[in-house]
């Protein structure tokens, strides 16, 4: 693919009308001031004020700005993969449309991706100003995700400014809410210089806030609960389920042998002894070996599945020679 620009930045809003004139504005004096070719991809998520028309009377003034509008409102993740369709630059930038993301802060990520060879850099803003039901949940949210993905040196997964190479972006797919992991999604398709840079967060000058509190954080562990099934075992399913259903089975099993014997043992022996499905212990090994030939099962199908999933042999091949 010929890139025409040195820097593509995506930005995916909903309801920002009152922020895209000053952080379009904002962008221009920073590309300019340093000399890059740029395009700006604004992707309007479905929003019901004027953000539309205000992305339509900016593309007019600059060719640079370019933008895509959803039917309705789909989501970051949907967003941000079809703004990665379009970039076309050699660094691609993502960051908000609130204003609270420092477009100041564009040269230095291009350098670091550029100059010192990072893939992917994302950015920590150490000091936030906002509130402390999003804060602390944030904390908590990202000290799980280094630990499970384990990338320990980023301190904030979730944080809208981030610098990518253009390989990165055309080799993963961002779908459903797994925006907050991209790094993870990175380094898991072979990109692993990723790096992370102390950026500034301003507080926001428009609107209010977009966090969805509760619903968001039980969601985000979720997420990065099926991110890390799929990437330990998303490929070999019977790994994990027909090794736990087998165990099952196979304690289950024992377990109604034990029962049976007791019962033959007190029977030889002249002793009364109630009936095995008296037992309470005869149903729970019953069930545990119900449960492992369908985990076994489950784990069978899986692997039928993956053997005939047409991205079975889609390996990530940096260079040919």
């Amino acid at each position: 693919m010929n890139r025409t620009f040195d820097i593509s930045v995506v930005i995916p809003l909903y309801n920002e009308e009152e922020s895209l004139p000053e952080l379009q504005a904002w962008i221009q004096r920073v590309m300019e001031a340093n000399g890059f070719s740029y395009e700006i991809i604004f992707i309007n998520d479905g929003s019901t004020d004027n953000s539309w028309d205000i992305i339509e009377q900016l593309s007019e003034k600059n060719d640079c700005i370019h933008g895509i509008k959803f039917r309705r409102n789909y989501g970051k993740s949907p967003a941000l993969y079809c703004g990665f369709e379009r970039a076309k630059g050699d660094v691609v930038i993502t960051m908000d449309a609130d204003l609270q993301d420092s477009p100041d802060e564009i040269p230095i990520l291009y350098k670091m991706v550029t100059d010192e060879g990072y893939d992917l850099v994302s950015g920590y803003k150490q000091k936030r100003y906002d509130p402390l039901t999003k804060t602390i949940p944030t904390k908590l949210f990202n000290a799980t995700a280094r630990k499970v993905s384990g990338i320990h040196n980023l301190h904030d997964f979730n944080c809208g400014l981030k610098a990518y190479r253009n390989d990165v972006i055309k080799n993963i797919e961002v779908y459903g809410e797994m925006h907050r992991y991209i790094p993870y999604l990175a380094k898991n398709a072979g990109f692993s210089k990723i790096g992370e840079k102390t950026v500034q967060h301003q507080a926001r000058k428009f609107g209010k806030s977009k966090f969805m509190g509760l619903n968001r954080f039980v969601n985000g562990y979720l997420d990065l609960l099926s991110l890390w099934f799929l990437d330990s075992f998303g490929l070999k399913p019977m790994h994990v389920f027909g090794f736990i259903g087998t165990l099952m089975f196979i304690v289950g099993f024992l377990s109604v042998v034990v029962v049976g014997a007791t019962k033959l043992y007190y029977l030889n022996n002249g002793y009364v002894h109630p009936l095995v499905t008296d037992s309470p212990y005869f149903y729970l090994a019953l069930t545990m070996m119900i449960l492992g030939t369908q985990l076994f099962v489950a784990g069978f199908l899986g692997e039928l599945i993956s053997r005939n999933a047409p991205e079975r042999n889609n390996y990530q091949i940096e260079k040919e020679l």
